[in-house]
């Protein structure tokens, strides 16, 4: 059973906090009107509603039903949204048919506009489904970013974002078909808190300032796709990164070590990376291919000495790229990375240095070293902390 297209009047909309960020929901008395992805900012989104002559409102129980499994879907637990119901009243007919064809698309597989147009039984319509997509109203319900170029490049995505956040969507929607989904670390995250707050004071303001530890483990469906993305991401802002990993992954798809092998280092360029990244995602498939690595259930046996080791043979993988994955990919409790600038910041902010910061000075190694052996062995937990105390000293997002 898919969503049930109905046809409107006035609409009201109200915005809800999601995993991806803040989300949009309008709809009239005969169902949902608008999803908007997250946009530059709140004032962004609230300019488009208005356009749209929505008044912000108390959602209906039906729309709060869409709202907690719209959430649940960008967190990871996939939903096909059927019995949802729509209002498509004003959108051009064709475009209702795009929609309609669209939504059956499952989640976790892609189709091209070719595919879309054979479904339809429309030959030659690739141009105007194209045009159509560009124009959904309903983001992620109508799952337009399912829809490929026939060469299975990205093809198009209008939302804020564009290609990050399509590749995004299709990256959650993968990872939920395999049964990937985020969770906490594998310790006992609120009693570790606790116990760091009594053992050192000045750090138990920290944890009573940002609040209660989120610190989750972020899902890979191999140990290749976790090094790949570090690869990516290395020396890079997160956006920049960001984009660049998702056209990488578009270039290569599906994204395994196989398929990186025959891709030619011309795409991979044109994707963004540069000479030195395409030169160590050759060699993390060279090895992949060899079995000389082992996979993340190898991993989860492995001591961290052991996976350092192991895992900084790989061309351009050193200390920092593998105490991310011991962090953020295994839930390892303590890890330390002492050399990042954002625990480094963070350090310097939480115990009495701002003026130092303010200068560009940072406490070095040894001395974060030395303070961090009475936080054993929960130095994840203060690492995130300290990432979070970084992320309150930097400036404010303009709503201008």
């Amino acid at each position: 059973m898919k969503p049930v297209v109905k046809q409107p009047a006035k609409q009201a909309f109200a915005l809800f906090e999601t995993d991806l960020g803040q989300v949009a929901i309008a709809w009239s008395e005969r169902g949902l009107t608008r999803l908007i992805l997250p946009e530059k900012n709140e004032q962004a989104m609230r300019m488009r509603l208005e356009d749209a002559h929505a008044q912000e409102s108390e959602p209906t129980p039906a729309v709060r039903d869409a709202i907690l499994r719209v959430t649940r879907h960008l967190s990871g637990t996939a939903d096909d949204f059927a019995g949802v119901e729509l209002d498509l009243d004003g959108v051009p007919p064709f475009h209702a048919r795009v929609y309609r064809a669209a939504l059956g698309v499952p989640s976790g597989t892609t189709t091209t506009y070719g595919g879309l147009a054979e479904t339809m039984n429309a030959p030659g319509s690739q141009r105007a489904i194209g045009q159509a997509l560009g124009r959904n109203p309903l983001a992620v319900i109508v799952p337009c970013h399912r829809v490929l170029a026939a060469n299975g490049g990205a093809g198009g995505f209008s939302a804020f974002g564009g290609l990050t956040t399509k590749s995004k969507l299709l990256l959650l929607e993968e990872r939920a078909a395999s049964g990937l989904l985020p969770s906490r670390v594998p310790f006992d995250t609120e009693g570790a808190a606790r116990d760091l707050a009594a053992l050192d004071p000045e750090l138990g303001k920290l944890i009573a300032l940002i609040g209660p530890p989120r610190l989750r483990v972020r899902p890979a469906m191999s140990l290749f796709e976790a090094l790949a993305e570090s690869i990516v991401y290395q020396q890079l802002t997160g956006k920049a990164a960001s984009t660049i990993y998702a056209r990488v992954r578009f270039a290569v798809r599906p994204f395994d070590a196989p398929n990186l092998a025959r891709t030619r280092d011309a795409r991979l360029r044109a994707a963004g990376l540069s000479a030195g990244k395409v030169l160590a995602l050759r060699d993390l498939a060279r090895l992949t291919l060899a079995g000389e690595l082992p996979d993340l259930a190898g991993l989860s046996e492995m001591s961290d000495e052991a996976i350092k080791t192991s895992l900084t043979r790989v061309r351009g993988i050193g200390s920092w790229t593998v105490d991310m994955i011991l962090l953020f990919r295994l839930g390892r409790p303590d890890v330390w990375p002492v050399g990042d600038y954002g625990v480094r910041k963070g350090f310097a902010l939480a115990f009495q240095r701002r003026k130092g910061v303010d200068e560009g000075e940072l406490p070095d190694e040894e001395e974060m070293t030395e303070r961090s052996l009475r936080w054993r062995p929960y130095r994840s937990l203060v690492a995130w902390y300290l990432w979070r105390r970084t992320d309150l000293a930097a400036p404010p997002t303009s709503l201008a």
